[in-house]
């Protein structure tokens, strides 16, 4: 048994495809973009699921992860990278590299059982900002980069019994995928979980995942990077004290906030949406709490779904990283000077402006000469200020489809992956309608500024 801040592993085994995959035998290559998520770490996010009002009669765990490792195995007959290794080539002549995924190499995902035995599902709910026990759901609290997939599962799937419910964290890397791609497989294995067969079809799926990679005409699918040893561009980045608090917003408080974007907007007849309100509310009132010099610049980036924009479009089931970055950027007494409606409007036209020949911009430079991004302050040329914010997730993604025969999920939660001040990561809120849940993680002193901010708390909503 291994014991570390209250969790204790029951067991754990590795899971690989249902059957033989034939395009598992070739490389995955990896993209432009992909490979710029080798030294960020991976994406982890999972669902809350309390016994009672959903669930009268308590699941047995152990028969739930039997269960779960069933459906994992056929699930990745079709997402087959996710149960690889990443493996890298060297030129030494060129002082170059290639990663890519080798499909076939190593045991496959981590499936884990584990529990946390005296801490209860409304110990998760009534924390004011994001209970420490959440980073011990997802591979135990271990910390990892995405390069690290050489040797660590690309996917890893635990299961954390508590006093009255149980959380299912899934951690895989940013390497293989976006946040569209992870809710994607997500759903799918919820589906074969769910299906009335018990899941032993391998071909109940609705929606099969697409692998031809995305890279401007002319390029690929081999993709060298110009490093030749991890150090020159892996990083192990510590983003020092932060605060994480779920804020939760009402279909009426979203409403609300709109029609007072609107109000203010002096974009003519252009409607603000609801997310571009909310997220210029979430910039001014961080840049507030910040207190910040006025000529100093400020910046709020988007991760936005980028299939949808090219033309044309990439279907959703396009299995990899797609996303865009729109970045709205000005002076801080601009942005605190001016009124929401004015930051809403400013973010709704950079939105606009991301069209396909924007992405096929932002991408090719990537593929003319792949990098791989940094964290933290090796960020601030991406994002254009030094006082920046960065909103990914989306309350479109549909988090609480999955529930893997457990009823519908009470929370949606992130491990401790990607953490830093200033980033937010958006996620629908449980009742629907519209509402939102933002997690907010910052500087312990500026979450206390923000908590007392009298325009952001207006529009704040008790879960």
């Amino acid at each position: 048994m291994v014991k570390s801040h209250g969790i204790k592993a029951i067991r754990e085994c590795f899971v690989r495809p249902h059957h033989e995959v034939e395009a598992a035998k070739q490389p995955y290559y990896l993209g432009p973009l992909d490979l710029a998520m080798l030294s960020i770490e991976p994406t982890q996010k999972g669902l809350l699921f309390a016994f009672g009002c959903n669930n009268p009669t308590p699941p047995e765990i152990p028969s739930l992860v039997e269960r779960l490792k069933g459906s994992l195995s056929l699930a990745l007959v079709h997402f087959y990278p996710l149960a690889g290794r990443l493996e890298t080539i060297k030129y030494n002549d060129e002082h170059a590299c290639l990663i890519y995924v080798d499909c076939i190499k190593g045991p496959g995902a981590r499936l884990i059982h584990a529990s946390y035995a005296d801490l209860a599902v409304s110990d998760i709910l009534s924390s004011t900002d994001v209970h420490p026990a959440v980073r011990s759901f997802f591979d135990l609290g271990e910390r990892m980069v995405n390069h690290d997939g050489h040797t660590k599962p690309l996917l890893s799937v635990q299961v954390t019994e508590l006093l009255d419910g149980v959380f299912i964290g899934f951690t895989m890397s940013h390497t293989v995928l976006d946040g569209t791609s992870f809710i994607h497989f997500v759903s799918a294995l919820s589906e074969i979980l769910s299906s009335k067969d018990g899941g032993d079809n391998p071909n109940q799926i609705s929606r099969v995942p697409l692998y031809k990679m995305f890279a401007p005409d002319g390029y690929g699918p081999i993709f060298k990077l110009p490093y030749l040893e991890p150090e020159e561009f892996v990083t192990r980045y510590d983003p020092g004290p932060i605060r994480d608090r779920i804020f939760h917003f009402s279909p009426e408080s979203i409403a609300r906030l709109k029609a007072k974007a609107n109000e203010e907007c002096r974009s003519g007849t252009e409607m603000v949406s609801s997310f571009m309100a909310l997220s210029g509310l979430v910039w001014r009132s961080v840049t507030r709490a910040r207190n910040p010099p006025g000529h100093e610049k400020t910046s709020c980036c988007l991760a936005l779904n980028a299939r949808p924009r090219l033309d044309p479009p990439l279907s959703d089931d396009y299995f990899g990283n797609l996303a865009g970055l729109v970045r709205g950027i000005c002076h801080v007494e601009e942005l605190l000077g001016q009124s929401l409606g004015w930051a809403a409007s400013l973010l709704g036209q950079e939105v606009k402006r991301n069209t396909h020949e924007v992405v096929l911009g932002s991408v090719k430079p990537l593929a003319d000469r792949p990098v791989v991004g940094q964290p933290g302050s090796g960020q601030r040329e991406i994002f254009g200020a030094q006082h920046s914010l960065i909103i990914g997730g989306s309350p479109r993604f549909d988090m609480y489809g999955p529930e893997f025969g457990l009823g519908w999920a009470v929370a949606v939660r992130m491990g401790n992956a990607n953490k830093d001040d200033g980033k937010v990561a958006a996620n629908p809120g449980r009742e629907g309608g519209g509402s939102v849940d933002l997690e907010i993680c910052l500087r312990p002193h500026v979450m206390d500024a923000l908590e007392v901010d009298e325009e952001f708390m207006s529009f704040v909503s008790k879960p």
